[in-house]
């Protein structure tokens, strides 16, 4: 069998009942779009503590053979039982970008998976562990599953909604954190770090992977999506406390469990300058789709500090096939960014990467554009959920790209002022020492 730097790593299969092996005679395959390769070195590290392994109902697995050729493995080999294999897919812990997804015989199956991101695992014979096609984009700690125990969150929960019984967000939020398992409501009861502000119940964007509203030919979404606007009273008496006594405190318009804040910006503006009034403490970030330049200008005067702007390509074609946006441009979502960062704020690019399309040269060339032209201070490399061959198929997409790791680096090498990462920062980490914050915007 193939060793890289006497590291052996077989395929992961399961049986029916989902029970995991490694198989005895395939070794570790993943694929990049459409295509079925061997994982490269840079490509994998040790399965992430916090990870999870789950199956792929109706998927074969493909390994490869000694002489590195894709196999399809049906059926498990006689010592695993001789029964129907199942593809393995990892589902990594917050801070880690995948590099390939799991290789299986895709077109074998028959239900349209839920929103998650799939990424492809293997076993290490010489090291017994599980490794991953991954990288490591953001070492923050705080959002490692260990600091949330629902246990210490559950009467924190209920005295919020004691002292507050007429705030609609905090019970918004208490649903979150106790249904949903939001990190970041739950951060809000447990006083640190970053606390949601969910304000749209509407959306100008249609994305084929919204978590919180898919149309009914799709996979269910994964969360409940906020049923009103909040006002200014209910925004700040959930953010001013937060913002005064948070230890690393952030309060983020648009959330998971909403539409898209920008269609509320004079709400939130007004809020804002209501939070601003009362505390100078902590840091206000706003995440949207960006469809509105004007809305980024105004937002910038209230006084918000970061703005993230979410894309899955910086190619109009792919970047429409997935959000299909409803009486906004592509060209409207480029302003936004440019216009972010004109007016000081710390901006951030929400990029949802996959395997395959993110790492296309055409799409590299796009991006370096981008963010050399705007000055773009932080690209997010977040793992966009979503089924593999919906998302091909949707953006029409097939062959492979010149993989993930290789897409960050020739990035990195051309904009080396450009910082990556997986979270939104407090305004006192924005900029690492000495980073020239000067260079012109053009």
């Amino acid at each position: 069998m193939r060793r890289t730097a006497k590291r052996t790593l077989l395929a992961v299969v399961a049986d029916a009942r989902g029970e995991v092996f490694e198989h005895p005679g395939l070794l570790m395959a993943g694929m990049n779009g459409t295509t079925v390769r061997p994982p490269r070195e840079d490509e994998l590290i040790p399965l992430p503590e916090g990870s999870r392994l789950f199956t792929i109902p109706g998927t074969p697995p493909i390994g490869l053979d000694r002489r590195g050729r894709p196999v399809i493995s049906d059926r498990l080999p006689p010592s695993l039982g001789g029964g129907e294999a199942q593809a393995v897919s990892a589902f990594l812990v917050p801070g880690f970008t995948r590099t390939l997804l799991p290789a299986g015989d895709w077109s074998r199956k028959q239900v349209q998976l839920p929103l998650w991101s799939y990424t492809a695992v293997g076993w290490c014979l010489e090291e017994e562990r599980f490794y991953t096609a991954a990288v490591q984009v953001d070492r923050n700690p705080q959002w490692q599953p260990q600091h949330y125990d629902d246990r210490l969150l559950d009467p924190l929960v209920r005295q919020a909604l004691q002292r507050h019984p007429d705030n609609r967000l905090i019970e918004q939020l208490a649903r979150c954190a106790i249904d949903y398992h939001c990190f970041a409501a739950k951060n809000l009861f447990f006083r640190r770090w970053e606390a949601p502000l969910p304000t749209s119940p509407v959306c100008n964007s249609r994305c084929l992977g919204c978590i919180s509203l898919q149309e009914s030919d799709c996979c269910p979404a994964s969360q409940e999506r906020l049923s009103f606007v909040p006002t200014v009273e209910e925004l700040c008496e959930v953010a001013v406390p937060h913002l005064q006594q948070a230890e690393n405190a952030i309060v983020s318009f648009g959330q998971g469990c909403e539409g898209d804040p920008i269609l509320q910006a004079d709400l939130i503006c007004e809020a804002v300058r209501e939070m601003r009034r009362q505390t100078d403490r902590g840091t206000i970030n706003f995440n949207s789709n960006g469809s509105i330049p004007a809305a980024i200008d105004r937002l910038a005067d209230a006084g918000v500090d970061s703005v993230r702007i979410s894309l899955n390509s910086v190619l109009e074609p792919l970047y429409g096939a997935y959000y299909r946006p409803r009486g906004y441009t592509f060209a409207e979502v480029l302003e936004s960014v440019r216009r972010a960062r004109r007016r000081g704020m710390f901006t951030m690019l929400n990029y949802l990467v996959f395997p395959g399309v993110s790492d296309r040269p055409a799409e590299v060339q796009a991006l370096v554009a981008l963010v050399a032209e705007s000055g773009v201070d932080l690209v997010q490399l977040r793992n966009l959920s979503i089924d593999p061959v919906f998302y091909c198929q949707s953006l029409e997409v097939v062959g492979e790209g010149m993989g993930m790791r290789t897409m960050m680096d020739q990035v990195k090498a051309q904009v080396p002022r450009l910082q990556y990462g997986y979270f939104n920062r407090t305004r006192e980490t924005f900029y690492p020492e000495n980073y020239p914050t000067d260079w012109p915007i053009r």
